[in-house]
C-alpha cells in the first residue's frame, strides 16, 4: 500500500512539470512571434493626373492643358517642347496643380518632368507627354483699321482671310466688338475675292469718340476642309469727329458738313451721266485712302493722268481731286467719267480733313452704288439684310438685294 504511493506521486509531479512547460513553451512562442512582426510595406500615395492625358494625340493647342497631384504638392515642374523650351505656366496656390498660360504650337511634341511629393512624404516623378495636331494649311487673316486709328462714323471693321474658310459660323463666334459707349452692330459675310471676308459695320454710323476694341480668336481654330487660324487679331482704335461729304449731284456742289455745321461749300462736277459707265454712283460712299498726286487711267478713254489732292471713295474709281480741266463747269454742269471734280484750291483745302471710314453720301444720279463697283458698299444694304448675311442663325427676312440709301 505505501510502495504504491510512493510511485504514483512522482507522476503527479512529473505531468504537472511538463504541463508547466508546455504553457511556458507555448507561451514563449507567442511573444516572439509578435516581436518578428512588421508594417506592410506600401508605395507612394500621391498621383499625378495630366490633361490631356499621358501619349495625347491631335491636341488642340490652345486647349487647356495641366497637371493636378492627388494626395501630395508639387515639387517641381516643367512642360518642354522638342528643343527643350520651357513652357510657361502657373502653379496654383495649394501647389497641387499647375497650369499652362500661353497657347502651345502646331504639330508639336511636349513633354512634363518633376516632382511631386505626397502626404506620406514619398516623392513620385512628374513624367508624361502628348502631341498637338498637325493642321494640312493654316490660313493668316488681317483687320483693315489698326491700333490707335481714328476713323470716320461710317468705317466698317474687315476681317480679311488669306484664303476661303468654309466653317464661317465658328469664325464669327470668335469674333467680339466691344464699343465704348455699347454700339448696335453686326459682321456680315461678304463673296470671296481671293480669300473670305466678313465686316461688321453698326446699324447707324458710329457715335464720334467711340471707342472700339476688336478681337478676332483664330489661332487653333478648325477654320474648315483642314485648315486652321494662323493667328489671333485684335485692334483698338477710336471714332474721330463726325464729317460727311452731301455730295448732290443736279446741284453741282458738295457740302462738308462736321459734327453738325457745314464748313465746306464747294462747286463741283459730278459724271456726266450720258452712260452707264461715267454715272457717279448714288448712295453712301466710304473715304478709303488718299494721296497728293494720283496718276489714273480709264482706258480707252484715258491713262496715266497726273491728278492732284485725290481722295478715293469707292473701288471703281471713283475719287473727290482737283481737276482744273472741268474748272469752267464746275457749279454748273456735270462732264466727269465719274469722279467729283473741284477745283485745286478746294480740293486742297478738303484733303487734309478726310479720313478713313468718312461717308459722302451723293444723291440725285441714275445708278446706286452696288457690288459691282467693288469691295465696300457696306452702307448700301439695308439693316435686315445686312443682319440676313451673318453665318450664324438669325430670323430669315425677306429683302435679299442691297437697297441704295439716296435717292435718283
Amino acid at each position: 500500500m505505501s510502495n504504491r504511493l510512493m510511485i504514483g506521486r512522482p507522476v503527479a509531479v512529473l505531468s504537472a512539470v511538463l504541463l508547466a512547460a508546455v504553457i511556458v513553451l507555448t507561451a514563449g512562442c507567442t511573444a516572439d512571434r509578435g516581436q518578428d512582426r512588421s508594417p506592410r510595406e506600401t508605395g507612394p500615395i500621391a498621383v499625378a493626373e495630366f490633361h490631356p492625358g499621358d501619349n495625347a494625340t491631335d491636341v488642340n493647342p490652345t486647349a487647356p492643358i495641366s497637371v493636378t497631384i492627388s494626395h501630395g504638392t508639387i515639387d517641381q515642374i516643367a512642360l518642354t517642347n522638342a528643343a527643350g523650351k520651357q513652357v510657361r505656366g502657373e502653379l496654383a496656390p495649394d501647389k497641387r496643380s499647375y497650369t499652362i498660360t500661353e497657347p502651345l504650337g502646331y504639330d508639336a511634341t511636349y513633354t512634363w518632368s518633376g516632382t511631386a511629393v505626397g502626404t506620406d512624404s514619398k516623392p513620385i516623378p512628374i513624367e508624361g507627354s502628348f502631341h498637338t495636331l498637325a493642321p494640312e494649311s493654316t490660313v493668316p487673316a488681317t483687320i483693315n483699321i489698326g491700333d490707335g486709328q481714328e476713323v470716320g462714323i461710317a468705317a466698317p471693321i474687315i476681317l480679311q482671310f488669306k484664303s476661303t474658310v468654309t466653317n464661317k459660323a465658328a469664325v464669327e463666334q470668335a469674333l467680339t466688338v466691344t464699343t465704348d459707349p455699347p454700339t448696335e452692330g453686326a459682321w456680315a459675310w461678304f463673296p470671296d475675292d481671293g480669300g473670305s471676308r466678313v465686316h461688321w459695320r453698326p446699324k447707324n454710323y458710329w457715335m464720334p469718340g467711340t471707342g472700339v476694341h476688336v478681337s478676332a480668336r483664330l489661332y487653333g481654330l478648325d477654320l474648315g476642309d483642314g485648315a486652321w487660324g494662323y493667328s489671333d487679331l485684335t485692334s483698338d482704335f477710336r471714332i474721330g469727329r463726325s464729317q460727311i461729304v452731301e455730295a448732290n449731284a443736279p446741284s453741282h456742289r458738295i457740302q462738308v458738313v462736321r459734327d453738325g455745321q457745314t464748313v465746306f461749300d464747294f462747286a463741283a462736277s459730278y459724271g456726266e451721266g450720258n452712260e452707264p459707265r461715267n454715272v457717279t454712283r448714288s448712295g453712301i460712299h466710304v473715304v478709303t485712302e488718299k494721296y497728293e498726286d494720283f496718276m489714273m487711267s480709264n482706258p480707252p478713254y484715258y491713262t496715266d493722268v497726273r491728278e492732284r489732292w485725290a481722295v478715293r471713295i469707292s473701288d471703281n474709281g471713283e475719287f473727290i481731286h482737283a481737276n482744273p480741266a472741268s474748272l469752267a463747269a464746275q457749279g454748273s454742269a456735270n462732264v466727269t467719267n465719274g469722279c467729283i471734280n473741284l477745283s485745286p484750291a478746294d480740293a486742297k483745302a478738303y484733303f487734309p480733313t478726310a479720313l478713313y471710314g468718312d461717308p459722302v453720301e451723293v444723291t440725285g444720279t441714275s445708278i446706286p452704288l452696288s457690288a459691282a463697283d467693288g469691295d465696300l458698299y457696306d452702307w448700301a444694304i439695308d439693316w435686315p439684310t445686312w443682319q440676313s448675311m451673318s453665318a450664324l442663325p438669325s430670323t430669315p427676312v425677306a429683302s435679299t438685294m442691297p437697297v441704295p440709301p439716296g435717292g435718283n
